[in-house]
């Protein structure tokens, strides 16, 4: 069994936390649109956005820096989908049982949804996952191969295309789906990969890395915001606003190493009270995703919880913080549930099998 570094751990947990974060901001409709103007409100939210936007990346530098020496493993994807349709299935029924959902709203599309959420794209995030985790052993073969100098050189190239080119050139390009793809995670895997395999000096001292993320995050909160004046004032460059919360936004691939190297400083035993939580809770962050984004459920919980631009600055930031810490602690309750279920379930397999 592959020994848990308690730190990563602790960040896959944050990286969910944001995960929530951004989507109580958009779902909740917090997110005043950039060329739109600004009330207090709107300067704290997307300030919010900016420190949580790292997430996605983050979450995928966890997984591509331990799958590039843990290698694939059939079982572990197929208890992922085995996971994704326990939250796919399951949901509906009981959001029609409470009378939340009508069953008018059960077209034949929103039933393939439920049926195959993987390949209909229910949970984005899993589908291209899936992709990249799926490519996993050739990339990890191939990183391994290559050497240092080959590999730095692609991974150079690669972010020229898919990031570097977006991140400055002022107009939306065709190839740009803003890192929502399976083609963008295959990057930060590689990325990941160079990271378990040579390392970067220049973040490997904490303070440096800590500082690094917070000033990524302030110059993707400031570039906007620059930008969006620029707007404001003469109608141009309107479809560049948006680029630096993007995935694939340089700033924000940097944010996310810089990051994930300030937790890999910090260093947490296992075996105190504070690491065994970690150790228990990190596992079940994903269910905190499949519950909290399951496509009847995401655009319901952030005005049940009240999201609302409609308050003071105390108000507007306890409400956010409260509102991610509920949705991630019955996430996390529930899918612990889900996990228990599933060790019975395979128990009983197993003694089933012994039987035959």
């Amino acid at each position: 069994m592959k020994k848990r570094i308690v730190s990563i751990e602790l960040l896959r947990i944050l990286a969910m936390m944001m995960v929530v974060m951004l989507h109580y901001l958009s779902k909740g409709e917090l997110l005043t649109p950039l060329t739109e103007e600004f009330s207090t409100g709107a300067y704290i939210t997307w300030l919010l956005e900016a420190f949580s936007i790292v997430a996605v990346n983050v979450y995928m530098l966890i997984s591509g820096y331990f799958l590039v020496e843990s290698g694939f493993k059939a079982g572990r994807l197929a208890e992922l989908v085995c996971q994704v349709l326990f939250y796919s299935l399951l949901i509906p029924p009981i959001l029609m049982a409470v009378g939340i959902l009508e069953p008018e709203q059960l077209t034949v599309y929103r039933l393939l949804q439920y049926l195959f959420p993987n390949q209909m794209s229910h949970y984005w995030f899993i589908t291209a996952y899936v992709i990249m985790y799926l490519l996993s052993p050739v990339l990890a073969a191939g990183a391994r191969q290559l050497g240092q100098r080959q590999l730095r050189n692609m991974i150079l190239l690669l972010l020229l295309f898919f990031s570097v080119s977006k991140s400055v050139l002022p107009v939306k390009l065709e190839i740009d789906n803003e890192g929502y793809d399976g083609l963008w995670f295959v990057c930060v895997f590689l990325v990941a990969a160079y990271m378990r395999l040579y390392g970067i000096p220049f973040l490997q001292k904490g303070k440096r890395a800590a500082m690094c993320y917070l000033g990524s995050c302030m110059l993707i909160y400031g570039l906007t915001l620059g930008v969006r004046l620029l707007y404001l004032k003469t109608g141009r460059l309107g479809n560049f606003i948006h680029a630096p919360y993007e995935y694939n936004h340089i700033l924000n691939l940097f944010a996310a190493i810089s990051l994930f190297y300030a937790f890999s400083a910090w260093k947490l035993s296992g075996e105190k009270f504070m690491g065994k939580v970690i150790l228990r809770v990190a596992p079940y962050t994903l269910g905190v995703y499949l519950l909290h984004e399951h496509i009847d459920l995401r655009m319901l919980w952030p005005h049940w919880l009240g999201a609302t631009l409609k308050c003071s600055f105390w108000a507007l930031v306890l409400r956010a913080f409260g509102s991610v810490l509920l949705v991630f602690t019955v996430g996390i309750l529930v899918d612990m549930a889900r996990g228990a279920l599933f060790d019975t379930a395979k128990k009983l397999f197993r003694r089933l099998r012994n039987l035959n």
